[in-house]
């Protein structure tokens, strides 16, 4: 699969097929798999990892067999298909390939294409009762858009990925808008004055109820309890309180467990049955529950040393506001990019009091570091260049004093490759 298929996180925009040709090709020589399950659709530009996961564990919670397809993986792709947080297993990945080699021939789909039509018949296969479905980029031309999901979600929108999805806010939610589906409700999980028309039309057009997790679901008191993220939540229209206890302690999963309890009052007032102790427990196991990793995840105490694979405008801003309250001694930074994003506008987002170290990770898509460090130094950053994402991590630490901060940010393949290392 990686050698043969055109993978966008590999090569970036050549490897992305312009319609849905393909995947719906694949799925009907399957026999339409994407139909035998329920399911619910999941797009945005930041926090649908998150809130997939987060709505995949109160679903296990409450003993539904959970299907959870998500993408990128981290260190082995078997994490983009998983039921009950287990995933699918390399026996059932060679099989699905040798068994599907001819029609994989015959259309010459992307890896995105491919791995898609695995999720879907793998869940059918497994019978699962709910798969939790987020999209790969965009959504009206995603993969992952030939479901008829019985919820959708859009986590919220901020600039990603301009090339394919538009310069405004308007375009780019537009594309996500695609996966709002005929009379299917869907969750808007952040208000935006430039967006909300967007999704309002979308949402008229479809004959589709449209909730605003931010407007229905209030929160307070938000604090860290021995590195969980606790608070309390409102419904302000059912009255229902739910005291939230989270692992994922970064705050900005504030906005996304909004977005998730008010997916999940919705799906209650459908035929699922939820429990406020389904929800807790879901909330609190997330990471047990599906096998999470890289949103604020502490890999070290002394120094502090956190991975975030926030690599766009509005996740850098939210890991950098929580970084700066935290920071006891210097802010030491592992950075590195791909190539076919807005390095300037990138840059800008990086304070110039903290010290970098910068590389670039093991792909072709991976913006040469000599090219990072230019920018950078030219903008002003205190940093060096490193010949790769170790011996920058390394570096970093064997540097950094009890009291410093390590944040190792950028991109997702940045992370992956330092989870490798610990």
């Amino acid at each position: 699969m990686y050698s043969k298929l055109p993978m966008f996180h590999r090569i970036g925009p050549a490897a992305l097929k312009p319609d849905l040709t393909n995947t719906l090709a694949l799925c009907k020589a399957l026999g339409n798999p994407e139909t035998k399950f329920k399911s619910i659709h999941i797009a945005g530009t930041n926090g649908k990892g998150s809130v997939s996961h987060l709505l995949a564990s109160v679903l296990q919670e409450a003993g539904y067999k959970t299907g959870l397809y998500t993408s990128p993986h981290l260190l082995d792709f078997r994490e983009r298909i998983k039921i009950n947080g287990e995933m699918i297993d390399q026996k059932t990945v060679t099989a699905f390939i040798k068994k599907n080699q001819k029609v994989i021939d015959k259309l010459q789909p992307s890896f995105f294409e491919v791995t898609v039509a695995m999720a879907f018949d793998y869940f059918a296969q497994n019978e699962i009762d709910i798969a939790i479905i987020e999209t790969g980029l965009g959504g009206r031309l995603d993969s992952t858009n030939v479901i008829k999901p019985v919820l959708s979600v859009i986590t919220n929108i901020s600039y990603d990925h301009q090339n394919l999805l538009g310069e405004t806010l308007a375009e780019i939610a537009t594309e996500k808008a695609g996966i709002i589906k005929q009379r299917v409700p869907v969750v808007i999980g952040k208000q935006d004055p430039e967006t909300d028309p967007v999704f309002s039309k979308k949402a008229k057009e479809t004959n589709s109820t449209l909730f605003h997790a931010d407007a229905n679901i209030t929160y307070k008191n938000p604090h860290l309890d021995n590195g969980m993220l606790k608070a309390e939540y409102m419904n302000k229209r059912s009255g229902s309180v739910y005291h939230v206890l989270s692992p994922l302690s970064g705050q900005y999963q504030l906005e996304n467990i909004t977005t998730v309890l008010q997916s999940i009052e919705i799906l209650n007032d459908k035929e699922f049955k939820i429990s406020k102790e389904n929800i807790k427990n879901g909330l609190k196991n997330v990471k047990e529950n599906t096998g999470l990793r890289g949103r604020w995840e502490i890999i070290g105490t002394s120094p502090l040393i956190i991975c975030d694979v926030a690599h766009n405008e509005a996740g850098l801003e939210a890991v950098f506001e929580q970084a700066n309250e935290l920071t006891r001694g210097k802010m030491r930074v592992v950075y590195g990019m791909v190539k076919d994003k807005d390095i300037d506008k990138a840059i800008d987002m990086l304070p110039k009091k903290a010290h970098y170290y910068f590389s670039a990770p093991a792909l072709p898509r991976a913006l040469a570091v000599k090219d990072l460090n230019k920018v950078a130094t030219k903008a002003g950053l205190n940093g060096k260049p490193f010949n790769s994402v170790k011996e920058a991590y390394q570096k970093a630490v064997e540097e950094a004093a009890p009291n410093d901060i390590v944040l190792v940010l950028g991109s997702v393949f940045v992370v992956a490759e330092v989870l490798a290392i610990v």
